[in-house]
């Protein structure tokens, strides 16, 4: 019966993942062709917001790929990708908006934006060695009678690291669905936008937090599919 359970686990964490990678692409897509804001660009509107809100010394760059867009905060520079940065579409301005939201978050502290900048360094240490360990635990517990207990231990060291990268999948969802919230608002306060490009930009931020939500889901369902490993093999 666990490994049935185990394998739907696995099945459901490949499916919530795919669906939401889709659903992001196609929505972004679909928006990216729709114009907004009387033509002004994604770089415009993000320069607008920060300056509304003080923050001048916010650089913003453009680069490669496709939704690649983020805030650095170390450096302090909003890059938006060229897709972003030199459109005007509703796609575009939603994505180049929320970015600001993390910069605005940055200014004042957002808690769960420092709680989340804090466990980079944790996290950065797990994501790296989690799958080793429990890659290992396995191969030592399967393969050695004499070390099974030895293994079993690496195999929970690996599960307690990837436990932690579960956690940041947590704090990030609020970051995100914060840092939307706050896009929108500050779309409508500029004046430039239509309820009904408000709600096209709306649509491309939902997508996009469709994927902090899988990706929560899918951590939290993988970490129980470990747990219910280990399990099993305890009691083996």
């Amino acid at each position: 019966m666990t490994d049935i359970i185990l394998y739907v686990l696995l099945l459901v964490t490949v499916v919530l993942s795919l669906v939401a990678q889709v659903r992001v692409s196609t929505t972004y897509r679909k928006y990216s062709r729709i114009s907004a804001g009387r033509g002004r660009s994604g770089a415009e509107v993000a320069r607008r917001i920060l300056d509304c809100h003080g923050l001048f010394d916010v650089r913003i760059e453009r680069v490669g790929g496709e939704l690649t867009d983020h805030y650095d905060p170390r450096s302090r520079v909003l890059r938006l990708s060229r897709g972003v940065h030199d459109s005007s579409s509703a796609a575009a301005v939603g994505v180049a908006a929320h970015e600001v939201g993390h910069a605005i978050q940055h200014a004042e502290d957002y808690t769960p934006l420092v709680i989340r900048s804090k466990l980079v360094p944790a996290v950065s240490f797990a994501s790296r060695f989690s799958w080793i360990a429990i890659l290992l635990g396995i191969i030592i517990t399967g393969f050695s009678t004499a070390f099974s207990s030895v293994g079993s231990y690496i195999l929970f060291g690996g599960i307690i690291l990837f436990a932690v990268t579960t956690l940041f999948h947590l704090v990030t969802l609020p970051v995100e669905l914060n840092a939307s919230r706050r896009a929108l608002a500050e779309l409508g306060l500029t004046g430039w936008y239509s309820d009904t490009e408000l709600s096209d930009a709306k649509r491309v931020l939902s997508a996009a937090a469709m994927t902090y939500l899988a990706a929560l889901a899918v951590s939290v369902l993988q970490l129980l599919r470990l747990l219910l490993m280990f399990s099993r093999t305890r009691r083996d």
